[in-house]
């Protein structure tokens, strides 16, 4: 079992995708690393030997990964809060940012839908 940057690579995966389980690496950024260390992107994550994973762990030590990525994107937007920002704004009210609509969808951000009832007259 390979384990580079913390994560524990899926032995039965093709190394390409398995690269991706670590945060900050996509598909594209995968094969970049993958043609620098001269790996075959068909062959599995058991197949590597220790040299070709030592390989990859110095090429992936050199990238920003999970918690520099995550830490930025948090700067980020209490950046854009400060400053008061529309963006900010919308960040903070937990509402979408990049001009949805809010009427009928973006329930993720509003929560569960509340059914609002007509008031009941009490009779006598």
């Amino acid at each position: 079992m390979a384990r580079i940057a913390g994560v524990n690579l899926p032995k039965e995966k093709r190394i390409e995708a398995a690269l991706t389980t670590i945060y900050g690496i996509g598909r594209s950024l995968s094969s970049k690393i993958l043609n620098e260390a001269n790996i075959d992107k068909d062959k599995k994550v058991e197949e590597l030997s220790d040299k070709d994973i030592g390989v990859l762990r110095e090429i992936i030590d050199k990238i920003p990964k999970e918690g520099d990525l995550k830490r930025k994107t948090a700067m980020d937007i209490k950046r854009l809060q400060e400053i008061g920002s529309y963006r900010g704004f919308r960040h903070k009210k937990n509402l979408p940012v990049r001009g949805q609509k809010t009427r009928y969808n973006a329930r993720t951000k509003k929560g569960k839908k509340k059914t609002i009832a007509n008031k009941k007259i009490i009779t006598k």
